[in-house]
């Protein structure tokens, strides 16, 4: 996956060191209700499509952005579903990054999907009870998108 043109730059002085990031993950739901999964390329697991927002980008428009990018699905970004501190992690170059991410539930305006870019090695729509194996992270995201609840935040109301 290709690091943002704006990382590297911020790479080139700051070496390693952990830096805080803006992320942004989409749960896409189509109209029968399906979920958009993508299989990560570095992970070969299947995951929800999301990413890194640009300087000034607004975090609803990289959701869709991303989407889009990833999956060649178009949508739009109807809730903020979750804000969450993520655990810090270190790649295996040893960058160190935090991200703050911010997960919106999208609803699919085309449900063509594709694999679109080198971050994905394939991509699909799941019914809700059939989904593949998928981490924490993603279940209890795609949970919140299945409620009708008010934004999840970490440490407040746990749910």
């Amino acid at each position: 996956m290709a690091t943002p043109e704006f990382i590297r730059t911020i790479r080139a002085s700051a070496g390693h060191q952990l830096l805080h990031l803006p992320g942004v993950t989409a749960v896409v739901l189509d109209d029968e209700q399906r979920v958009l999964l993508h299989r990560r390329s570095d992970t070969g697991r299947w995951g929800l499509p999301g990413g890194i927002a640009e300087p000034g980008e607004q975090p609803a428009h990289v959701a869709t952005r991303e989407v889009e990018e990833e999956t060649g699905v178009e949508c739009v970004a109807e809730r903020v579903l979750l804000v969450q501190a993520l655990e810090p992690i270190t790649y295996d170059n040893g960058d160190q990054c935090q991200y703050m991410d911010i997960t919106f539930l999208c609803r699919a305006t085309t449900t063509d999907c594709r694999v679109n870019d080198d971050e994905s090695l394939e991509v699909d729509w799941f019914a809700l009870d059939a989904l593949p194996r998928l981490d924490t992270f993603e279940l209890h995201r795609i949970k919140l998108a299945t409620e009708d609840a008010p934004t999840w935040f970490e440490g407040i109301g746990e749910r």
